[in-house]
């Protein structure tokens, strides 16, 4: 399950010492892009208040909108996995693609062909520049995984993802996955 490797369509799971980040503290991370240049991710577990509707009224939903990280907040972006429905897509991996055209994706959305388990939307997104990603491993600041959730990641991971993911790492990690978020407050 753990990977040494970074790899685009990894998990990176935020290790329990990183407290006192906001953006971070026990956030899963889904990899989007990671390439010589640097890294892309999007937070899998940080819902906002709001819903697609509230941002793009045109769209009549209420599916979530996620915090995807620092970078790009004014930005809406979104993964999906029918890419055989939204032209134009990028497949991060294992049936998890990134973007695509937006009219057509809003037309989807309207006539009930896309649910919440095809598609998630994310203000901001999360970047690495060049090495950023490795220095920060090297710093255990994140521990890689496999997605072994594939392009079902749309719809299974929550606000207890990152929880469930501490447990299932066993080990060290059990003790943090009943601790408080902010263990100094206990």
């Amino acid at each position: 399950m753990i990977s040494s490797k970074l790899k685009k369509g990894s998990l990176l799971i935020a290790e329990p010492s990183l407290l006192g980040d906001l953006s971070f503290n026990r956030s899963v991370i889904l990899l989007a892009d990671h390439n010589q240049e640097g890294s892309v991710g999007f937070i899998m577990n940080k819902p906002l208040k709001y819903s697609i509707n509230d941002l793009v009224p045109e769209i009549r939903t209420k599916f979530k909108i996620y915090n995807g990280g620092p970078v790009e907040q004014d930005n809406l972006f979104f993964i999906h996995n029918v890419p055989d429905l939204i032209p134009n897509s990028i497949e991060i991996s294992n049936g998890i693609y990134w973007g695509g055209e937006y009219e057509t994706t809003k037309d989807l959305i309207n006539s009930g062909r896309i649910s919440k388990d095809n598609i998630r939307f994310f203000l901001g997104y999360t970047g690495w520049s060049k090495n950023q990603l490795e220095t920060e491993m090297e710093e255990n600041s994140w521990i890689a995984i496999n997605n072994i959730y594939e392009n079902r990641i749309i719809g299974k991971s929550s606000v207890h993802f990152w929880k469930k993911q501490i447990k299932e790492l066993g080990g060290e990690y059990l003790i943090w996955s009943n601790a408080p978020e902010n263990p100094y407050l206990n």
